[in-house]
């Protein structure tokens, strides 16, 4: 994956000067990353490309005549009688060169972005997001008391995931304003500041259910991650 470009060193100093203030009044440990994007989706490209040629090859069967006259008139204007090996391979040629074409075209990723269906992209978002909590998050903790923010820029999606005794007792909807407050900054080109207000109101959640306690080791970084 790509590293971003959307954060500064002042976002990185922000988000890590929030994550230290939550985790002075909780055990929980809030662990941040943000992601330029969570997948490049080369098969949604595949699928469009592969439709393309199927609307293509429709169009050849409804008007055939039309297609041949092309051909004739690149040709030079002289008309040919076509074998069926040749109907076969001009019709081969053309739906390779449309798939291609198309394709090509979708290498393009704010056009394949655009293109991708918005429960693809939650779904993708979400993958991510769980797979970056079980490499650095998932069971790191003494009190299995982690908790993931991913951010994931060119999607404008974000995930906050769990461990498991936190997930035990906060629903994930009780994150909402958390989310909310997060994307509000980001549509507003403020990421840093939309990750840290974020954290804040996710060390809320935490310091309700999850105490300061007398021996809290710092288990996870603060600091802000970049993918």
């Amino acid at each position: 994956m790509a590293k971003v470009d959307h954060v500064d060193e002042a976002d990185h100093l922000l988000v890590t000067a929030a994550v230290a203030d939550a985790e002075r009044h909780t055990s929980g440990e809030i662990v941040t990353i943000v992601a330029d994007i969570s997948d490049h989706y080369e098969d949604v490209a595949m699928a469009w490309a592969s439709g393309a040629a199927g609307l293509a090859l429709f169009c050849y069967m409804l008007f055939p005549e039309f297609y041949l006259g092309i051909i004739d008139r690149m040709s030079g204007g002289w008309e040919h009688e076509y074998s069926a090996r040749e109907y076969l391979a001009l019709l081969l040629a053309a739906l390779g060169l449309k798939w291609f074409g198309t394709w090509l075209i979708l290498k393009w990723m704010p056009l394949r972005l655009a293109l991708t269906p918005k429960h693809i992209k939650i779904a993708r978002v979400r993958a991510r997001a769980v797979s970056m909590f079980k490499v650095g998050t998932e069971a790191k903790t003494v009190g299995r008391t982690g908790v993931l923010l991913y951010l994931s820029m060119k999607e404008h999606r974000a995930e906050i995931v769990a461990d498991e005794e936190i997930a035990k007792l906060v629903a994930p909807e009780v994150w909402g304003d958390a989310m909310l407050a997060l994307l509000d900054r980001v549509k507003a080109g403020k990421p840093g500041e939309g990750m840290a207000e974020a954290v804040r109101q996710m060390g809320i959640v935490l310091a309700e259910h999850f105490p300061k306690g007398s021996e809290n080791p710092n288990e996870l970084p603060d600091r802000l991650i970049e993918l």
